[in-house]
């Protein structure tokens, strides 16, 4: 009879333990919002809305740009954001465009999330220090991993090698 792993691949994940602990330190600064009293407001929203507080308003082209994302997950985040009260769109310099604004609910929090965020990023510094490879060194390293060789070869080379991609 077959290991269990082999009937279910699923079974073993080198990336689930770190899409976990992302989860759970995600979930760890939506308490500190919560206890805040910060409600509604979801933690992988504080970069845009930090960004156009620091920027000003921004067309979702421009504000997909600065955070690093494409241009439809960032459409489909600021449709949230505003769902929420967070944001607003505003005309822009032609007719035809429009730019993503703050409301005034987002204003009156945005100096308590760049303190959140300036706190995490203490904290992760301080974690850094605990352990003998620091998370950032990680990152980087398997940047230039995949400079070296993209994650998308690295996985097709894996699929020639197995009959049941055929």
């Amino acid at each position: 009879m077959p290991e269990e792993h082999t009937l279910d691949p699923t079974q073993q994940s080198r990336w689930r333990p770190l899409r976990l602990l992302q989860a759970t330190m995600d979930a760890d600064i939506a308490r500190i919002h919560s206890e805040g009293r910060i409600d509604g407001l979801r933690t992988n929203f504080v970069m845009e809305l930090l960004r156009l507080h620091a920027h000003g308003p921004m067309t979702i082209t421009e504000l997909a740009e600065s955070v690093g994302r494409t241009h439809s997950a960032l459409s489909q985040k600021v449709s949230a954001m505003r769902a929420a009260g967070w944001v607003r769109t505003v005309p822009g310099d032609d007719a035809r465009s429009k730019k993503v604004t703050l409301t005034d609910n987002a204003r009156g929090i945005v100096g308590r999330l760049a303190a959140e965020w300036r706190a995490t990023e203490a904290a992760i510094a301080d974690i850094e220090t605990e352990i003998p490879y620091p998370l950032t060194r990680v990152v980087t390293d398997i940047e230039q991993a995949l400079e070296r060789k993209s994650f998308h070869d690295r996985i097709a080379e894996k699929l020639a090698q197995d009959p049941a991609w055929e």
